[in-house]
């Protein structure tokens, strides 16, 4: 695959805000940080604050947000400009740095009252030690891999698609674009690419003839070669279904089944919309509808590279409740007992089995 990605610009679409807009969510995001200064995100009472804090948005943006939230888009993406992100630290090049949220509120409560408006913060006790809010930059050592502390072309995907219970949305948001502003953040919504396929590769894709890589950090000794039970693509309604799907670690089981696979790949990388994060963009992607990635770029480490901080939420905590942990964390997953969809178990396979 080459390391560009082609895409319609979302930029023109954008939900702005003003600068008077960004001083008043700055001042509500910095009165959250102090009244809960030393506390950590999961919280009940911090994120309670954080919901209320949600009034500060300018009226516009909860609207589209809400909009977006119940009825979603064609491209199964949501900009937002000109958001806060206050005073900075050098972005971390170790995972060992990653700053704590208090060295960084205005982005971070900011983030999160535009998401208490889509949903419920959660994470994932296996990634990133389950941080709801959690930083997107490149990792020394970590160039090549197909995860966010990568820099190569990270390709389509939806959001731990391989997991039980993904998130329903999630955000980025931009503190520090790359130096040559060249890293397009890109989505791929199935309300456009629906259109573009045939009846034969639509049947294809909902039959459950798919399977789907754990990424490293779900699986205990952080090896590769664990997928999920075969599962379909496609699900759901007619006009709008859900979707699920890794172009990189998402194999197929049959011949009908690898031939639509690569159709959808094909259709989705002709629809692409995208964009270069900028400081204060804010992009909303509908997990359950859409894929995203991001083109290559090449990072200097030196305190100023790209970073980005990634949140997630689910429309209603009550069907996770009994997989929560301590807050908001979801509980680790056991790759070879978690049961998915299908009602059978994931399982190793041979390295040189995937991709087959």
């Amino acid at each position: 695959m080459s390391s560009e990605f082609t895409y319609a610009d979302v930029r023109p679409s954008a939900v702005p805000l003003t600068a008077d807009d960004a001083v008043r969510i700055e001042r509500a995001a910095l009165a959250v940080a102090r009244d809960h200064e030393g506390g950590s995100l999961h919280d009940a009472a911090l994120l309670h604050a954080v919901e209320l804090a949600a009034a500060a948005l300018p009226a516009p943006v909860r609207r589209a947000l809400i909009s977006f939230r119940d009825k979603g888009n064609e491209g199964g993406c949501l900009l937002l400009t000109g958001l806060p992100v206050g005073t900075l630290p050098p972005t971390p090049d170790r995972s060992e740095d990653e700053p704590h949220w208090s060295r960084v509120p205005v982005a971070t409560i900011a983030q999160l009252m535009v998401m208490s408006v889509l949903g419920r913060s959660i994470s994932y006790s296996d990634e990133k030690s389950g941080r709801l809010v959690q930083d997107v930059c490149p990792k020394r050592g970590a160039e090549r891999r197909q995860e966010n502390s990568g820099s190569v072309l990270l390709e389509l995907h939806t959001e731990d698609g391989f997991h039980p219970n993904p998130p329903h949305f999630l955000s980025l948001i931009c503190l520090r674009a790359d130096h040559e502003e060249t890293a397009a953040t890109v989505a791929g919504g199935i309300g456009d690419v629906l259109p573009l396929l045939d009846t034969e590769t639509v049947e294809a894709l909902r039959r459950p003839e798919f399977r789907t890589g754990f990424s490293s950090s779900f699986v205990q000794d952080g090896s590769t070669g664990v997928l999920t039970p075969p599962m379909p693509v496609l699900s759901g309604g007619d006009d709008c279904p859900d979707l699920r799907v890794d172009f990189h670690t998402t194999t197929a089981t049959t011949a009908q089944a690898r031939a639509a696979l690569r159709r959808l790949e094909q259709a989705m990388l002709n629809s692409l919309r995208g964009l270069v994060l900028l400081p204060g963009d804010l992009i909303v992607l509908d997990n359950r509808r859409a894929v995203h990635g991001r083109s290559d770029f090449t990072p200097r480490y030196d305190g100023q590279d790209r970073w980005l901080r990634r949140s997630f939420v689910v429309t209603d905590l009550r069907p996770v409740s009994g997989h929560l942990g301590r807050g908001r964390r979801h509980n680790p997953v056991t790759p070879g007992r978690v049961r998915h969809p299908a009602r059978t178990v994931a399982e190793r396979v041979p390295a040189d089995a995937i991709g087959a």
